[in-house]
């Protein structure tokens, strides 16, 4: 595979592991050691920070969630040199609950800007910030 095709597959590796919550792959196959994760726009907060505190803070947001399904494209990879890229790219996200009495789904809708670099692991991500365009449905799941 070129350098471009598996930086791409990382990225789907990302939304794949996430939707399955597959924890430990996404730590040791998708993420770098260090992690700035950047979700402000969806008024979360600014942090370096690990793969594990990621997944932790990513698993206790989707336990109540009986599936999670993320769409992704129109990635726009830049090598910047041997060992480092840049990604950006569309995704959707949408969240169901059986349960939920409002409509059983959420819609977030938006782009990625990813930063990548390539270790004695293979490509990793090192730096993640997520640009909310606008959140649509049932955005409580009562």
């Amino acid at each position: 595979m070129t350098n471009r095709e598996k930086i791409t597959e990382v990225v789907n590796k990302l939304f794949i592991y996430t939707d399955f919550r597959e924890w430990d792959k996404l730590k040791n196959e998708v993420f770098d050691d260090d992690v700035h994760l950047d979700m402000t726009s969806m008024g979360g907060q600014q942090m370096d920070t690990t793969p594990g505190a990621i997944c932790a803070m990513w698993e206790e947001g989707f336990k109540d969630l009986d599936a999670v399904n993320h769409l992704s494209g129109n990635y726009l990879v830049t090598l910047i040199d041997e060992k480092n890229a840049e990604v950006f790219a569309y995704a959707t996200a949408t969240h169901y609950k059986e349960s939920a009495t409002r409509g059983n789904t959420r819609e977030f809708v938006g782009s990625y800007e990813l930063k990548l670099r390539q270790n004695d692991k293979g490509w990793r991500i090192y730096s993640f910030v997520y640009n909310l365009k606008y959140a649509t449905g049932n955005l409580n799941l009562v």
